[in-house]
Protein backbone atom coordinates (compact mmCIF):
# COMPACT_ATOMS: atom_id res chain seq x y z
CA UNK A 1 0.00 0.00 0.00
CA UNK A 2 2.83 2.37 0.88
CA UNK A 3 4.45 1.95 -2.58
CA UNK A 4 0.76 2.76 -3.94
CA UNK A 5 1.32 6.05 -2.52
CA UNK A 6 4.63 6.34 -3.26
CA UNK A 7 4.39 5.53 -6.90
CA UNK A 8 1.28 8.02 -6.84
CA UNK A 9 3.32 11.01 -5.61
CA UNK A 10 6.23 10.32 -8.33
CA UNK A 11 3.43 9.94 -11.15
CA UNK A 12 1.91 13.50 -9.74
CA UNK A 13 5.36 15.30 -9.66
CA UNK A 14 6.23 13.99 -13.12
CA UNK A 15 2.65 15.42 -14.58
CA UNK A 16 3.57 18.84 -12.30
CA UNK A 17 6.98 19.13 -14.09
CA UNK A 18 5.60 18.32 -17.51
CA UNK A 19 3.03 20.81 -17.38
CA UNK A 20 6.16 23.22 -15.91
CA UNK A 21 7.89 22.60 -19.20
CA UNK A 22 5.18 22.84 -21.59
CA UNK A 23 4.50 26.09 -19.95
CA UNK A 24 7.86 27.74 -19.74
CA UNK A 25 7.85 26.34 -23.97
CA UNK A 26 4.89 28.72 -24.43
CA UNK A 27 5.96 31.61 -22.76
CA UNK A 28 9.58 31.63 -24.23
CA UNK A 29 7.60 30.94 -27.96
CA UNK A 30 5.54 34.13 -27.18
CA UNK A 31 8.86 36.07 -26.03
CA UNK A 32 10.90 34.78 -29.51
CA UNK A 33 7.04 35.58 -31.55
CA UNK A 34 7.19 39.26 -29.83
CA UNK A 35 10.76 39.36 -30.63
CA UNK A 36 10.55 39.26 -34.36
CA UNK A 37 7.55 41.96 -34.02
CA UNK A 38 8.43 45.03 -36.56
CA UNK A 39 6.75 48.58 -36.29
CA UNK A 40 5.15 47.87 -39.46
CA UNK A 41 3.50 44.88 -38.33
CA UNK A 42 2.05 46.38 -35.23
CA UNK A 43 0.51 49.26 -37.42
CA UNK A 44 -1.02 46.52 -39.82
CA UNK A 45 -1.91 45.02 -37.20
CA UNK A 46 -3.94 47.63 -35.66
CA UNK A 47 -5.55 48.42 -39.06
CA UNK A 48 -6.26 45.03 -39.35
CA UNK A 49 -8.26 45.16 -35.69
CA UNK A 50 -10.74 47.29 -37.03
CA UNK A 51 -14.62 46.14 -36.76
CA UNK A 52 -16.58 48.34 -39.37
CA UNK A 53 -14.27 47.70 -42.01
CA UNK A 54 -13.65 51.60 -42.48
CA UNK A 55 -9.65 51.22 -41.22
CA UNK A 56 -8.86 52.08 -37.40
CA UNK A 57 -7.37 55.57 -36.99
CA UNK A 58 -4.23 55.60 -35.43
CA UNK A 59 -2.09 58.55 -33.92
CA UNK A 60 1.53 58.47 -35.02
CA UNK A 61 4.20 60.81 -33.61
CA UNK A 62 6.86 61.73 -36.14
CA UNK A 63 9.92 63.11 -35.44
CA UNK A 64 10.38 66.73 -34.28
CA UNK A 65 7.03 66.38 -32.68
CA UNK A 66 4.29 66.73 -34.72
CA UNK A 67 1.38 64.31 -34.45
CA UNK A 68 -0.64 62.67 -37.14
CA UNK A 69 -3.97 60.74 -36.89
CA UNK A 70 -3.65 58.40 -39.85
CA UNK A 71 -6.08 55.57 -41.54
CA UNK A 72 -3.61 53.29 -42.65
CA UNK A 73 -4.44 51.65 -46.33
CA UNK A 74 -1.14 50.60 -47.18
CA UNK A 75 1.36 49.13 -45.74
CA UNK A 76 5.04 48.96 -48.23
CA UNK A 77 8.34 47.72 -47.58
CA UNK A 78 9.71 50.75 -45.78
CA UNK A 79 6.26 53.35 -45.67
CA UNK A 80 2.99 53.34 -44.75
CA UNK A 81 -0.05 54.84 -46.54
CA UNK A 82 -3.59 56.00 -45.85
CA UNK A 83 -5.99 58.96 -45.15
CA UNK A 84 -5.63 61.63 -42.38
CA UNK A 85 -7.76 61.55 -40.17
CA UNK A 86 -7.79 64.43 -38.46
CA UNK A 87 -11.64 65.87 -39.10
CA UNK A 88 -10.34 69.51 -38.91
CA UNK A 89 -8.63 69.25 -42.08
CA UNK A 90 -9.27 68.21 -45.84
CA UNK A 91 -8.81 64.48 -45.87
CA UNK A 92 -5.63 63.89 -47.80
CA UNK A 93 -3.68 61.02 -48.84
CA UNK A 94 -0.66 60.15 -46.97
CA UNK A 95 2.83 58.35 -47.10
CA UNK A 96 4.87 58.34 -43.95
CA UNK A 97 8.45 56.37 -43.98
CA UNK A 98 9.04 53.79 -41.36
CA UNK A 99 12.49 55.77 -40.51
CA UNK A 100 9.94 59.07 -39.63
CA UNK A 101 7.94 57.31 -36.57
CA UNK A 102 9.02 58.60 -33.14
CA UNK A 103 6.27 57.08 -31.78
CA UNK A 104 2.79 55.40 -32.47
CA UNK A 105 0.53 56.45 -30.18
CA UNK A 106 -2.24 53.50 -29.80
CA UNK A 107 -5.66 53.58 -27.58
CA UNK A 108 -6.34 51.21 -24.96
CA UNK A 109 -8.25 49.27 -27.45
CA UNK A 110 -6.03 49.32 -30.09
CA UNK A 111 -2.70 47.78 -27.95
CA UNK A 112 -4.01 43.98 -27.43
CA UNK A 113 -4.53 44.01 -31.22
CA UNK A 114 -1.22 45.40 -32.10
CA UNK A 115 0.21 42.74 -30.37
CA UNK A 116 -1.45 40.07 -32.80
CA UNK A 117 1.04 38.56 -35.79
CA UNK A 118 0.55 39.41 -39.20
CA UNK A 119 0.75 36.55 -41.82
CA UNK A 120 4.49 35.85 -42.97
CA UNK A 121 4.28 35.69 -46.44
CA UNK A 122 1.91 38.05 -48.29
CA UNK A 123 1.00 38.14 -51.92
CA UNK A 124 0.34 41.36 -51.88
CA UNK A 125 3.04 43.16 -53.95
CA UNK A 126 2.62 46.41 -52.47
CA UNK A 127 4.01 44.99 -49.18
CA UNK A 128 7.81 44.70 -50.83
CA UNK A 129 7.74 48.08 -52.57
CA UNK A 130 9.89 50.81 -50.91
CA UNK A 131 9.76 54.46 -50.33
CA UNK A 132 11.38 55.48 -53.74
CA UNK A 133 8.86 53.82 -55.90
CA UNK A 134 6.14 55.33 -54.16
CA UNK A 135 7.66 58.68 -54.79
CA UNK A 136 8.30 58.02 -58.86
CA UNK A 137 5.25 57.49 -59.21
CA UNK A 138 4.17 60.98 -57.73
CA UNK A 139 6.55 62.54 -59.91
CA UNK A 140 5.33 60.60 -62.61
CA UNK A 141 1.78 61.09 -62.43
CA UNK A 142 3.12 65.27 -61.86
CA UNK A 143 1.20 65.44 -58.39
CA UNK A 144 1.31 68.49 -56.58
CA UNK A 145 2.46 67.44 -53.04
CA UNK A 146 3.03 68.95 -49.50
CA UNK A 147 6.67 67.61 -48.09
CA UNK A 148 6.59 67.76 -44.79
CA UNK A 149 10.24 67.52 -43.29
CA UNK A 150 11.83 67.61 -40.32
CA UNK A 151 12.99 71.44 -41.06
CA UNK A 152 9.18 72.13 -42.37
CA UNK A 153 6.95 72.18 -44.79
CA UNK A 154 7.19 73.17 -49.06
CA UNK A 155 4.79 72.78 -51.64
CA UNK A 156 5.35 71.96 -54.88
CA UNK A 157 5.87 68.93 -57.49
CA UNK A 158 8.24 66.35 -57.74
CA UNK A 159 10.89 66.69 -60.58
CA UNK A 160 12.57 63.58 -60.14
CA UNK A 161 13.48 60.46 -57.57
CA UNK A 162 17.37 59.55 -57.13
CA UNK A 163 18.09 56.75 -55.02
CA UNK A 164 17.97 58.93 -51.54
CA UNK A 165 16.90 61.82 -52.66
CA UNK A 166 13.96 63.57 -54.39
CA UNK A 167 14.38 67.32 -56.62
CA UNK A 168 11.18 69.00 -55.74
CA UNK A 169 9.96 72.21 -57.72
CA UNK A 170 8.38 74.90 -55.13
CA UNK A 171 5.22 76.47 -56.35
CA UNK A 172 2.39 77.85 -54.77
CA UNK A 173 0.00 75.14 -53.51
CA UNK A 174 -3.23 75.80 -55.48
CA UNK A 175 -1.56 76.45 -58.67
CA UNK A 176 -0.52 73.37 -61.05
CA UNK A 177 3.29 73.21 -61.94
CA UNK A 178 4.40 75.46 -64.92
CA UNK A 179 7.49 76.89 -65.09
CA UNK A 180 6.49 80.36 -64.68
CA UNK A 181 4.81 79.30 -61.09
CA UNK A 182 8.00 77.59 -60.10
CA UNK A 183 10.00 80.00 -57.36
CA UNK A 184 12.68 77.54 -56.48
CA UNK A 185 13.88 74.19 -56.37
CA UNK A 186 14.62 71.88 -53.35
CA UNK A 187 16.56 68.61 -52.97
CA UNK A 188 15.52 66.95 -50.25
CA UNK A 189 17.24 63.36 -48.65
CA UNK A 190 14.89 60.94 -48.20
CA UNK A 191 16.02 60.79 -44.37
CA UNK A 192 14.69 63.76 -43.80
CA UNK A 193 10.77 63.84 -44.96
CA UNK A 194 8.32 62.69 -42.60
CA UNK A 195 4.85 62.95 -44.84
CA UNK A 196 4.37 63.09 -48.22
CA UNK A 197 0.43 64.45 -48.98
CA UNK A 198 -1.33 64.86 -51.82
CA UNK A 199 -5.13 64.66 -52.91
Amino acid sequence: MRWDLLFDDLESQLDQEQRDEERALAIEEERLRLGRLTLRDRLTAIARSDSDGAGASVRIELHGGRTISLRPQVFGRDWVSGRSAAPSQLELQCVVPIAAIAAVLPSHSQLEPSLESVPEASARIAERIGLPFVLRDLCRRRTPVRLCTIDGEVHGTIDRVARDHLDLALHDADRPRRDNAVHGYRIVPFARLLVVDFR
